[in-house]
């Protein structure tokens, strides 16, 4: 029963167009709280009270999961909930009343030229480090979308994430068919990322490189995030429009991206187009 209706769930919000990434995060979200579920005996979602979900978010706290984090899964049962009341599966939602727990919002980091610099000189030696990389600068892509990147997403000059296409600049186009000229051509693994042995390359990898790039290059307090941070602010201080760049990185509100500006230290010009970094 919990497996038919994280099933419902997943094709109800593939037909609302929810991201690849969006949907695979949620499908993770409820799979850890329906294991969680049957652990504690129940057979069908009928016989969750308000009390399991609470004690699930206990279990999350326990198992010391970040503020932020389990802010996102509540975010995702919440949205279970819903389409479950909608569709008449439930006759109350018991995800309404549950609260987020505080957290601060830490100050975006932005690399210098010479950081970025020497980052990538750091990764230049490995083609598929080298080419993740320059995807996080060039395109400020988000990790996920990353990890899910297809071959078949890739044109000549673009890739297409969800509804989104995103410019390829030549650093980015020139990393990319560097890598995908020595990856791995055996099996019909259609990851543009994968391992030796053609398997996807996940998120936990792609950060522990990235991470492993970061200390190699000596730039401290910096996470595999603030790639895509640094793309947005020099962007915007390019002076490329506030909506496009919101666009493009996939923010649901523009406000979101509208926080960046307060980091442009130079008065944003107007009009002008996606820089290369």
């Amino acid at each position: 029963m919990f497996d038919l209706v994280k099933e419902q769930f997943l094709a109800a919000l593939r037909s609302q167009h929810k991201a690849d990434a969006t949907i695979v995060a949620y499908g993770k979200d409820v799979d850890q709280l329906i294991s969680f579920l049957r652990a504690a005996g129940k057979k069908q979602i009928s016989d969750v009270a308000k009390d399991d979900l609470e004690l699930f978010i206990a279990d999350l706290k326990r198992q010391q999961f970040t503020a932020k984090t389990i802010s996102r899964k509540i975010n995702s049962i919440k949205t279970l909930y819903r389409f479950l009341k909608e569709q008449r599966l439930v006759s109350v939602n018991y995800a309404g009343d549950l609260t987020h727990p505080k957290y601060e919002l830490k100050t975006p980091r932005i690399l210098n030229k010479m950081e970025y610099r020497a980052l990538r000189d750091v990764a230049r030696s490995d083609p598929r480090t080298y080419a993740i990389v320059e995807l996080f600068l060039q395109t400020g892509m988000r990790i996920s979308e990353v990890a899910q990147l297809q071959l078949s997403d890739i044109q000549d000059d673009s890739m297409q994430i969800g509804k989104r296409t995103i410019p390829l600049n030549p650093s980015a186009k020139d990393a990319l068919v560097a890598y995908l000229e020595i990856r791995p051509k055996n099996g019909e693994n259609d990851h543009v990322f994968i391992t030796k042995t053609n398997r996807p390359l996940l998120i936990r990898n792609i950060r522990t490189a990235i991470d492993r790039a970061l200390k190699t290059a000596g730039i401290d307090n910096a996470k595999v995030n603030d790639l895509r941070t640094t793309f947005i602010a020099y962007q915007l201080a390019a002076g490329a429009p506030l909506e496009y760049i919101s666009g493009l990185v996939g923010h649901k509100r523009v406000s979101t991206t509208e926080r960046y500006l307060g980091l442009v230290k130079e008065k944003p010009k107007r009009g002008a187009k996606l820089v290369e970094l």
